[in-house]
């Protein structure tokens, strides 16, 4: 019988091997006191999946929620969408520990922007920082799926890590997403946008 010290060479992992595909830098752009960050071109058929990542996003409010919106074909951010929201979370300090579902950060059929995060701090070492997965976006047949992890450093000075998963639900093609805080501008940070072959 094989053992784990005989075959851990054997296999070259490539896209063809693990099922998994390569990452394609789409799109950068860098937040400078911007109300909104979109990216409103290059989200077409000719990827499955689009990657969308959110590194030391800094807000000017203090308590404020990164959030996105997807848009479906007209001009608004505003494709019907149900989601989940849970996230776990430790204070600096040792308290403040748990993992919960957080009501306030779900949808419901709702128009509105998906939130990403809880309260962030704008103090100058606090930030945000994740990743969104948004799923065949151009189909006409299915709801388009997406899921995020956000890691943010909060305003009573916690680790908070939140899962969303939701799905838009329509029929069209989603054509573009946006990223705003619930208050304030985006003081800062970085976006980029992958299509995964």
């Amino acid at each position: 019988m094989a053992n784990y010290h005989d075959i851990r060479y054997d296999m070259t992992l490539s896209s063809s091997t693990t099922g998994g595909g390569s990452m394609v830098l789409l799109e950068t752009q860098t937040a400078s006191s911007d109300d909104t960050i979109s990216f409103t071109s290059n989200i077409d058929s000719t990827y499955k999946e689009y990657i969308f990542k959110y590194i030391n996003v800094h807000p000017a409010n203090n308590g404020a929620v990164l959030r996105i919106g997807f848009r479906d074909g007209s001009t608004a951010y505003d494709a019907t969408k149900t989601s989940t929201y849970f996230d776990a979370e430790h204070a600096e300090d040792g308290t403040g520990t748990g993992v919960a579902y957080n009501t306030s950060g779900d949808l419901a059929q709702g128009t509105g922007f998906q939130d990403l995060t809880q309260d962030s701090g704008n103090d100058n070492d606090q930030s945000i920082s994740g990743s969104l997965h948004l799923f065949n976006p151009s189909s006409t047949t299915f709801v388009k799926h997406y899921i995020a992890r956000t890691n943010s450093y909060t305003s009573d000075d916690k680790n908070m890590n939140a899962f969303i998963g939701g799905y838009c639900n329509v029929t069209v093609a989603i054509d573009a997403v946006q990223f705003k805080f619930s208050g304030g501008n985006i003081d800062a940070g970085t976006f980029k946008m992958y299509g995964v072959n």
